[in-house]
């Protein structure tokens, strides 16, 4: 078994869910090493730790500078000195960042898109295309390590129960005019409801709700189940509700207990996104349409007439 680095995205000493999910998956492939820019690493070693990293290596406080020009200069020189099997990255901006940086360093491609590695005398990324209806098998030929982008809620995050990850340190090179550049400012969206990719219930609204007002119903009934709302890429594109809404393909993956898609028909693109949900049920006028070949409970009716009643029996 060889060495997986995982590229540890963190966030005032909270480490992203991604980041837990991809070191789930590392630790059944070798010995785990977290690679991180910031300046919360002791915040976060117990953390890794716990998930399965023996050590993370960290750039430290980068005062204000881009963590992915100084994440990808430092890991591509160590790569030479360490020879990882693997590294790890989310398909989150951060991630893909670093990634891009670093192939471009080490001359070496990167398996976007990935659902699954596998060891079959070497690291297989397993890719689904054509809108999720098959796989595709990759596998890295050449002598640099593999880098692979992993699509979020592939795996599922769990504690080992180990202790605390060893704090060690990378050496930044110099950057020249790509590290003068600084974050001067971060727009932080405001939600008062469990986070989109994160929600055990997500309530997701197409363009069969036929107007912007009618979204209203899908913020009400995320808001009665304690979830977070979605949305479908029409109406996204139609400018009702913002592009953090969506669910799908080129949005959010999502992975909850429930997820009721209301006036959405299942576009392919769309069904990739959510198809993982422990219980789907859809509402949709159109008995054909192709959300309900995936659907656990199917309601054939209008939803201007079935969300209203259920928030009607909701609120009873």
């Amino acid at each position: 078994m060889g060495t997986i680095w995982v590229h540890a995205e963190t966030n005032n000493g909270t480490v992203s869910t991604i980041t837990l999910e991809l070191l789930a998956k590392a630790r059944e492939l070798g010995d785990v090493v977290a690679v991180h820019a910031g300046g919360d690493a002791e915040q976060v070693a117990a953390q890794l730790g716990e998930h399965g990293a023996s050590k993370i290596l960290s750039t430290g406080d980068l005062d204000g500078g881009l963590p992915g020009p100084a994440l990808g200069s430092a890991l591509a020189d160590l790569a030479a000195a360490e020879a990882p099997q693997a590294i790890l990255f989310g398909t989150t901006y951060g991630g893909r960042d670093v990634a891009g940086r670093l192939s471009a360093k080490l001359d070496a491609p990167v398996i976007t898109n990935i659902v699954d590695i596998v060891d079959s005398d070497g690291l297989v990324g397993i890719e689904p295309v054509f809108g999720g209806t098959t796989n595709v098998n990759t596998k890295f030929t050449g002598s640099n390590p593999g880098i692979f982008l992993v699509r979020p809620k592939s795996f599922n995050a769990e504690p080992t129960g180990g202790s605390p990850a060893e704090v060690g340190a990378l050496t930044v090179p110099e950057l020249g005019a790509t590290g003068s550049a600084k974050v001067v400012s971060q727009f932080v969206e405001e939600s008062d409801g469990p986070k989109l990719d994160e929600a055990g219930v997500v309530v997701s609204g197409g363009r069969g709700l036929g107007e912007a007002d009618k979204y209203q119903m899908i913020e009400d009934l995320a808001k009665k189940l304690g979830g977070a709302a979605g949305a479908s890429r029409a109406i996204v594109d139609a400018g009702w509700v913002p592009y953090s809404y969506q669910v799908g393909q080129t949005g959010k993956v999502v992975k909850p207990d429930v997820y009721i898609a209301a006036g959405i028909s299942g576009a392919t693109q769309h069904m990739v996104g959510m198809k993982g949900s422990k219980t789907i049920i859809a509402i949709n006028k159109d008995p054909e349409a192709p959300i309900f070949s995936i659907a656990d409970l199917g309601i054939i009716g209008d939803v201007h007439k079935v969300l209203p009643a259920l928030l009607a029996a909701l609120g009873e």
